[in-house]
């Protein structure tokens, strides 16, 4: 089973395309966060969580539903084996500190006794994050020679899930390879901070009118239902402390009506199936 989340569509690709080489079934986070996440597994089956990297950090929904989850074995069968566990996640670059934030998230929450964390892999996708001055979405040519390299490694990653292979040295499968950056505790500490209290809002976006057609494109994509619209509406943002500033809808809309703050005004837009421009 592999629980997934995705803004921009670059984790939905990478959760998909794992299941389809493990025979997995995949649950959409954001679509079970309000149920009572409760969950049954196969004898043996193992699980994973694939997700994209905000600031250095693990999404606030993906930490929520870790938080509410529980599982069990068909016929309630009682062992004290762990089941097998994978994390993959998804960055525009560096991914700092995150995959040890998520192993500690593990031990710290009650599911952890069923779960033992025994392969991790970070992929760098096509970015999507363009809420800072300098950063914008990538080139063409960028985009398409991440994807290629995003697809050979989660070949590798996918036989590594599928053939069980474990911790070495005390530490999960892949963890030398995890792509931390400069100063990974630096960006997942202090500025993952700064992000999570200062740009982690929806209280920058706003439409321009002049350009939205009032499709519900945004609406429909927003994957914490923030966005009041639709069809026939202007979208309108509910400042529910829900936002995860994931910029689906702005890159999503198809008329470039959704800005975020003047920061956007002049920045590409990219979801996995839109190339970007040439530039």
């Amino acid at each position: 089973m592999i629980f997934y989340f995705s803004g921009t569509g670059n984790s939905k690709w990478a959760a998909k395309t794992l299941a389809l080489e493990t025979d997995d079934m995949l649950v959409s986070i954001p679509k079970v966060i309000n149920s009572d996440c409760s969950f049954t597994l196969k004898k043996d089956e193992h699980v994973g969580f694939v997700f994209p990297i905000h600031g250095w950090r693990i999404p606030r929904i993906v930490r929520e539903f870790i938080d509410k989850l529980s599982l069990k074995t068909e016929q309630n069968e009682i062992t004290s084996v762990k089941h097998y566990c994978f994390c993959m996640v998804t960055a525009g670059d560096s991914v700092g500190k995150a995959i040890e934030r998520f192993q500690q998230l593990l031990t710290s929450v009650s599911v952890g006794k069923d779960l033992s964390l025994e392969a991790v892999c970070s992929l760098v996708m096509p970015e999507s994050y363009v809420g800072l001055p300098g950063m914008d979405v990538d080139t063409k040519e960028k985009e398409l020679s991440k994807k290629k390299a995003a697809s050979e490694q989660l070949k590798s990653f996918s036989n590594a899930v599928t053939r069980h292979l474990c911790a070495d040295k005390g530490q999960p499968w892949g963890w030398e390879h995890v792509k931390r950056g400069p100063v990974p505790a630096f960006f997942s500490g202090p500025v993952g901070g700064f992000f999570e209290r200062f740009l982690i809002t929806d209280k920058h976006f706003h439409v321009e009118s002049s350009r939205c057609v009032k499709c519900g494109i945004c609406a429909n994509v927003c994957p914490v239902d923030d966005i009041k619209g639709g069809l026939g509406y202007e979208p309108e943002w509910l400042h529910n402390d829900k936002c995860l500033t994931c910029f689906s809808c702005y890159h999503h809309c198809p008329h470039h009506a959704i800005e975020y703050g003047k920061r956007t005004q002049t920045k590409g837009q990219y979801f996995f199936n839109k190339l970007s421009k040439l530039s």
